[in-house]
């Protein structure tokens, strides 16, 4: 869990860190590293599942255009139907996030209105391929791994097959594309220890950029 900061600090909201990187990097660990140290977090694969949650703002206009198979019994999106269908139809893709990212920008702009930190680290899975984010960011850090270790900890984490996850990944932007759209590295192939003193020393350079802004 992210530790709660003091209501009354209030993060440098110009100062922007995206933060990115394939499925099984670690960027839930990275991200609570930074928290941890006073980074205000603003999570955009939370918002979307709080949005395709039951009574989410996303639930009916899905329901609208996929139909109610694409619905489950608990009244939130039936995400494994909705990404096996999208894995396999770019044109449904293209409708489903016609429909959540206008959401997600909005809520995400009200997220970064309320937080409370030191400064503002949006995790954003998709940053590089949205195409729209790295404009708005004043830093922006990957969270890299070689592709084996991916594969490894996606298969342990989610029980999914090699074929599963090499899917994800080529739906994804590529490894390369992400380091050259990257301002800052963060390299995971090991454990939080060596984590650790990357994140330390990040830290302590955002700190400085903001002193001297």
């Amino acid at each position: 869990m992210l530790k709660p900061l003091p209501l009354d600090v209030k993060p440098a909201a110009s100062f922007r860190v995206g933060l990115t990187g394939g499925i099984g990097s670690g960027k839930t660990t990275v991200t609570n590293l930074f928290a941890a140290r006073g980074a205000a977090i603003v999570d955009t694969d939370l918002i979307a599942h709080a949005l395709t949650a039951k009574d989410g703002a996303g639930i009916a206009p899905i329901q609208t255009a996929f139909g109610n198979e694409f619905i489950a019994a608990n009244g939130a999106m039936d995400r494994k139907k909705m990404r096996d269908h999208v894995f396999s139809d770019a044109s449904a893709k293209q409708r489903l996030e016609a429909i959540l990212h206008p959401l997600i920008r909005a809520e995400t702009a009200l997220a970064i209105n309320r937080a409370r930190g030191l400064y503002v680290m949006l995790a954003i899975p998709l940053l590089v391929e949205s195409g729209t984010w790295p404009q708005r960011l004043t830093r922006i850090l990957v969270v890299d791994c070689d592709e084996q270790t991916q594969i490894r900890r996606v298969m342990e984490r989610n029980a999914m097959t090699e074929p599963q996850v090499r899917a994800i990944m080529a739906a994804q932007a590529t490894r390369q594309q992400r380091l050259q759209a990257a301002t800052d590295v963060i390299t995971n192939n090991s454990d939080i220890e060596a984590l650790t003193p990357q994140v330390e020393r990040l830290h302590a350079f955002y700190q400085s950029l903001i002193a001297k802004s």
